[in-house]
């Protein structure tokens, strides 16, 4: 009877039958979205590659290999911004062979939803800055994909999901809500029809207090039941293992 065992073979074989599939690089690209002057804007930073002159791209960087994907993802948006308070939601891979000019080089997308009035960016690169989504046409590699991808999966979740209050300080009014919907949805929303669906998503309290200093009518401010405020993920990014020669 023969033995199982006398079939396999080791990982250092595998490898080296395979070199080529151990040479692929994994990145991690960040796309976060806040809203700001009634429009859903994304940070962006300008390209370091020169076939990419003159062009946008998402806060990324390859993995480290001692570093799994998701402390790598932290470790980017701590750096470029400061900021190691956000909730990070992985989204998905994109592989496209020529996707990076270096080599072949797959990328994972996270997304992030942050109120920009309560969250100190460190952008000390004037290269950094915030970007309306609706105006951005070309990016480097396939940034422009990845946005649009997270883009639509923000558009598929906030329907039935009260992650959109991310985007908003703690007290705001339905006026400001039903901006922030049509900001990102792109379309204009009937007013009476809103208000009928959020009401019967049961996710607002009243925090009984009114608008100030608005143009128009004041309207009563809610907040987000505390049930349903999602907590950041705090990860701790582990310092970097010094070279040895």
């Amino acid at each position: 009877m023969t033995n199982p065992s006398q079939h396999l073979k080791t990982a250092e074989i595998e490898k080296i039958s395979h070199l080529e599939y151990f040479n692929i690089g994994v990145s991690v690209d960040c796309v976060i979205f806040c809203y700001d002057d009634k429009q859903l804007k994304v940070l962006l930073i300008r390209s370091d590659l020169e076939e990419f002159s003159g062009l946008n791209s998402l806060l990324g960087d390859l993995v480290r290999p001692d570093e799994d994907i998701d402390n790598a993802s932290y470790r980017i948006l701590k750096e470029r911004t400061g900021m190691d308070d956000v909730y990070l939601e992985q989204v998905q891979a994109f592989g496209a062979i020529d996707r990076h000019p270096s080599g072949r080089v797959i990328t994972i997308a996270y997304y992030s939803l942050i109120d920009i009035k309560n969250h100190r960016l460190q952008l000390d690169n004037n290269e950094l800055n915030w970007y309306p989504v609706s105006q951005i046409r070309k990016m480097a590699f396939d940034h422009k994909l990845i946005i649009d991808s997270c883009l639509k999966r923000l558009q598929d979740q906030i329907l039935d999901n009260p992650i959109v209050f991310n985007l908003l300080p703690h007290k705001f009014s339905l006026r400001e809500l039903q901006e922030l919907y049509e900001a990102i949805l792109g379309v204009k929303l009937d007013r009476r029809n809103f208000r009928k669906k959020i009401a019967i998503k049961d996710w607002l309290e009243d925090v009984g207090e009114m608008e100030e200093d608005v143009p128009h009518r004041p309207g009563k401010l809610y907040s987000l039941k505390a049930e349903y405020r999602k907590k950041p993920n705090r990860h701790k990014i582990p310092a970097p293992k010094a070279l040895t020669s």
